[in-house]
């Protein structure tokens, strides 16, 4: 896959050390029996402090179902590297939002062809022309000749695996 092969880059994002505090702060709010875990609903109300929504119970089973049948939640370490990759999940969500709109550059919700030439030749002037076409192509999937959002967030997010 082409695109995947352009997209793909490391992820450097870092909590800062006043994030991780307040990270640990809303474990320890959340853990009112100081038991050093959260519970599945010690975890739901922790992940609205932080991210402003409910888990589902699909997201919620699955953070519970590897957990230690001894403690019956999440301990500490554990929550502080789910909400790290949650953060790392949103930034880069954001960074390809920023990207996509960036490339619509007359803010109509979709890329075309014409954008994404303009695009590349402004980051990638020797890149030839035909690669670009194929790019386009490959991320277009319902061949509409537009690339939605969704399309190319699907697309950014192949790169990364």
């Amino acid at each position: 896959m082409f695109f995947s092969q352009v997209a793909a880059r490391p992820k450097t994002w870092e909590a800062s050390p006043s994030e991780h505090k307040r990270w640990v702060e809303v474990f320890k709010v959340c853990d009112e029996d100081n038991k050093g875990y959260l519970s599945r609903e010690d975890f739901k109300v922790a992940v609205v402090m932080l991210f402003g929504y409910k888990p589902s119970k699909i997201e919620a089973n699955a953070v519970m179902s590897p957990v230690n049948p001894n403690t019956s939640g999440v301990s500490l370490e554990e929550f502080l590297n789910i909400v790290r990759k949650k953060k790392e999940a949103q930034v880069y969500w954001n960074e390809i939002r920023h990207i996509f709109t960036a490339f619509d550059r007359y803010y109509r919700g979709y890329l075309t062809l014409e954008d994404f030439q303009k695009a590349f030749k402004q980051v990638a002037p020797k890149l030839p022309e035909r690669s670009v076409l194929e790019v386009f192509r490959e991320v277009d999937q319902d061949s509409d000749g537009h690339v939605s959002f969704k399309d190319f967030e699907y697309a950014m997010n192949c790169g990364q695996k």
